[in-house]
């Protein structure tokens, strides 16, 4: 397992850049080469993300995984990562995949505005407490057959989600709803945008990488974004009042091209089908639960400004305004012919079985 990091040389760039324009290396089925120990072909398969080269899902997610598949193909996968968008950007990754620019790809749902609405009726308020809950439950949509038709197009390793987003601010702290109108706050995804809006603030549509600047920049007031990646892209450096509520849930996916995928022999397939589905879901699920908790507790030893509200649905300020958030998601839903409702009701379902793992 290579990973190539955030910082190259200008000849690695160039090779970079060349790799993201034109795929190369056989792009459709990746690249093989001959495995040094012996005459093993090992086929190289590029990962790209967007999260950086020191974030937990880099370092205690995508490179361990990587790494068992290396081990139980016994060297004849070979999984590049490529942190930091360097291959794809952030909000096209699921699209380079699907064309091979990349062989496996992870992003945001919400990054692809429209792409997956049925998939983010998982991320709204009160569905999930936990990203082990909402990872569980977005997975088991998927794998019910709720939300598959969503990634017909490429081969999906899997879906997970983050736990809880709050909202963080720099100069003003939020209490109540009536405090958000006229604000600027990023949302990573319409089903953020259409609770914020709903009481009355701004959304700004912001992929992770470019919190930090805008917020730095003036350019948003402040952030709706889940703790576990919170440090991971700076933002406890620029953002030190927080609203502790669980907003929404951001849902993420990992997918592979169908090509590169079909192309492999029926073992490699099995290395791959072992280690996606529940069990990658599961392991993202566990790892940014744990960086919730530590991030949450940095920003409470640092004395960052904080208020709690567990439950806003039982908040008679909070309540209406996010009811009517989600009665505008799924609104928009039903208007592509799909029974929103209907699927929402499945995620419910699936949050209760999800709730206690």
């Amino acid at each position: 397992m290579s990973t190539f990091k955030q910082f190259f040389s200008p000849l690695a760039l160039s090779v970079a850049a060349a790799l993201a324009i034109t795929g190369c290396s056989n792009n459709q089925e990746g690249s093989q080469s001959a495995n040094q120990e012996g005459d093993v072909e090992t086929k190289v398969l590029r990962l790209s993300h967007f999260w950086p080269a020191n974030s937990f899902m880099h370092v205690d997610v995508f490179e361990p995984w990587a790494t068992k598949i290396e081990e139980e193909s016994q060297g004849r996968l070979d999984i590049e990562i490529y942190p930091s968008a360097q291959l794809s950007k952030a909000d096209v990754t699921y699209d380079a995949a699907v064309k091979g620019t990349v062989d496996i790809g992870s992003q945001a749902h919400g990054y692809s505005a429209g792409r997956f609405p049925l998939s983010q009726i998982a991320e709204l308020p009160g569905l999930s407490n936990s990203a082990v809950q909402m990872s569980c439950m977005i997975q088991t949509l998927y794998d019910n057959g709720t939300i598959a038709d969503e990634y017909q197009d490429s081969h999906l390793l899997g879906v997970f989600g983050t736990g809880p987003a709050s909202i963080h601010t720099k100069d003003k702290l939020i209490t109540t709803p009536d405090d958000l109108k006229g604000m600027r706050i990023r949302r990573p995804s319409a089903v953020a945008g259409d609770l914020l809006e709903s009481m009355g603030a701004s959304p700004v549509g912001l992929p992770a990488p470019d919190i930090y600047t805008s917020i730095q920049r003036g350019v948003v007031d402040g952030v709706s974004f889940p703790w576990d990646p919170f440090k991971a892209f700076k933002i406890n450096e620029v953002a030190k009042k927080h609203t502790n509520l669980p907003f929404y849930s951001s849902g993420l996916l990992l997918t592979m091209n169908k090509d590169t995928y079909e192309s492999l022999p029926d073992d490699l397939k099995k290395v791959i089908d072992d280690n996606s589905g529940m069990a990658l879901s599961s392991l993202a699920g566990r790892v940014q639960d744990e960086y919730y908790q530590a991030a949450l507790q940095e920003a409470i030893d640092a004395g960052d400004e904080i208020v709690d509200i567990p439950d806003p649905f039982s908040d008679p300020l909070w309540e209406k305004p996010l009811q009517a958030g989600v009665d505008k998601y799924l609104s928009s839903v039903d208007d592509t012919g799909a029974d929103a409702r209907a699927i929402y009701a499945k995620a419910q379902e699936a949050s209760e079985l999800c709730a206690n793992q």
